[in-house]
């Protein structure tokens, strides 16, 4: 069982800036790839980031390439979503979500059914 908990949401203006955080507890955190995920109202959720179980490789949505981050310390058992530059589209509950079925790959999904826990999401809202 991993439990996650997602922190850090709120309402920026456009152009500003904030950092998600998910905590994991369980499972040993190190060894899976973490994802996050958006969901807007009346859209479907989407991949927004992805990182390996050792934060050697990454991947984005082509909407938040070069403004989003992802990262992760293993020994917080932590990973992170800074998001700059924020504007409008990017308003939408944040998910993180762990893929704990495929242990140690340096490939991370980017579909929803392939993720086996998620946290319970973290409004963020930005203002034009």
């Amino acid at each position: 069982q991993v439990q996650l908990v997602e922190s850090g949401g709120g309402l920026v203006q456009a152009g500003g800036s904030l950092r998600l955080s998910c905590a994991a507890s369980g499972r040993t955190f190190s060894s899976y790839a973490m994802a996050w995920f958006r969901q807007a109202p009346g859209k479907e959720r989407e991949f927004v980031a992805g990182i390996s179980w050792s934060g050697g490789n990454t991947y984005y949505v082509d909407s938040v390439k070069g403004r989003f981050t992802i990262s992760r310390d293993n020994a917080k058992n932590t990973v992170y979503l800074q998001m700059d530059s924020l504007n409008a589209e990017d308003s939408a509950v944040y998910y993180c979500a762990a893929d704990t079925s495929r242990l140690l790959r340096t490939v991370v999904p980017g579909h929803v059914w392939e993720y086996d826990y998620w946290g319970q999401g973290t409004q963020v809202t930005v203002s034009s």
